[in-house]
Order: C-alpha cells, then sequence, then structure tokens
C-alpha cells in the first residue's frame, strides 16, 4: 500500500471513529475517469474530509504555504498534503490561480479526481454563496462528469476564528453526476455561467443551506 492509501485510510479511519458521520451517495463517484467533485464550503476541514471519505483519491487545491512552512510542522504539513494529492496555490494572486486550473486540467486529462469549491472560500455565515465559474470552465473544456456534495454541520468542526479541532458529527451527501458536453476550451462566458448555477442548483438541494445571490467576499483567503 503506498503512502497516499496509508494517509487516506489512516484519516478516514480517525473520522469515521472520532465524529461518527452520516455519509450517503458514495456509489454516484464513477467508478473510473475523471470526475470533478464541487462541494459547499463551511469549514477549513472540509478537503481532508472529503479526500478521506471518498472512495476514490480527489486532489484540491491548498495554500503553498502549507508546502513550504518550515521547521518540523511544516515538513509534517507538507508531506500530508503532498500525500493526499493536494495542489499548491498562492491565493489572491490572479496568475498563480489560472495556472492552478490548468493543473487541474492536466490531472482530470490523466482520468484522476479533482475537487474544487465553487463558492471559491468558506462560507463564514452559513449561506450559501453564488458559485465562481472555474468549474464551469473545467467542466466543459473537459467533459468530466460534476459530482455536487453537500456537507452538513463541518463548521461546528472547527469554528470560524477557533484554532481548535472539536469532534461533531457531520453528514456528507453526494449527489449524482452532472454531465455536460464536452465543448474543449472554446466555449463563451454565458455558456459556464449556466453550467456553474447548475451545479450549484444541485449543492443548495444536498446541503440545505439559505442561498446568497452574492459572491463570497472573504477577508482573508482560505
Amino acid at each position: 500500500m503506498e503512502a497516499f492509501d496509508v494517509i487516506r485510510w489512516t484519516t478516514r479511519g480517525l473520522i469515521s471513529s472520532t465524529c461518527r458521520p452520516t455519509v450517503i451517495g458514495l456509489e454516484n463517484v464513477p467508478k473510473e475517469g475523471p470526475f470533478i467533485v464541487a462541494p459547499n464550503h463551511l469549514s477549513f476541514l472540509d478537503s481532508v474530509i472529503v479526500q478521506a471519505l471518498m472512495p476514490r483519491p480527489v486532489g484540491f487545491f491548498a495554500k503553498a504555504e502549507y508546502f513550504t512552512t518550515k521547521g518540523f510542522k511544516g515538513r509534517a504539513m507538507k508531506a500530508f498534503f503532498q500525500a493526499v494529492g493536494s495542489i499548491p496555490v498562492e491565493r489572491g494572486e490572479q496568475a498563480a490561480s489560472v495556472q492552478a486550473l490548468k493543473t487541474l486540467l492536466d490531472i482530470l486529462e490523466n482520468g484522476r479526481g479533482i475537487g474544487i469549491y465553487p463558492e471559491g472560500t468558506r462560507s463564514r455565515d452559513g449561506l450559501l454563496y453564488r458559485g465562481r465559474t472555474g468549474v464551469g470552465w473545467l467542466a466543459l473544456t473537459t467533459g468530466a462528469p460534476v459530482v455536487p456534495v453537500g456537507l452538513i454541520g463541518t463548521d461546528k468542526l472547527q469554528p470560524v476564528d477557533r484554532n481548535t479541532v472539536r469532534p461533531q458529527h457531520f453528514t456528507m451527501k453526494v449527489g449524482e453526476p452532472l454531465y455536460f458536453e464536452k465543448t474543449g476550451p472554446d466555449h463563451s462566458l454565458p455558456a459556464r455561467r449556466e453550467v456553474t448555477d447548475k451545479i450549484m442548483d444541485a449543492i443548495a438541494v444536498l446541503s440545505g443551506q439559505e442561498r446568497s445571490t452574492s459572491y463570497n467576499q472573504s477577508k482573508s483567503a482560505e
């Protein structure tokens, strides 16, 4: 068993034993080929939860400092995030974000799974914010199915502005995959917007959140 599998299985066991989550719909994850996981975002721990509980590996963006922090803690963080397939990105820098999307595109073209938060950053008030169109761009460019995910209660694991983690029950609902026609990179912004809105509609049904018509403008990049 590779280091990736050991860490993922260990994390899954820890989450299952301490939080006893309710997980619904794992059968909706495609058994082979590329796929895009699109969850709502309530907690710093959401990526770890999805990566650990999904039946197939899922690569998410992660802040670049998780890979560059010095000392023992830094080395441990780098080892963990590399092992679970996280992708370093400099938050808030447009050029870095564009490159990160291209990195996700490469992963999909190799038949693997990636995760992207359409809201961009976590919701600090519990609302489900308007989706940004990067997920629509990936779906139309690759034709990979989009698996919507609704996370419920993960915000209680690490409340906003708290550094400590408290084991709490949460629910992860995995919806049926959404399929969109593959158009390649030559598609319009309205097409990306339409696809993104359909994805957000599916997430809303799963999460049960009240929706906002605006984009999430968090003060801190997360």
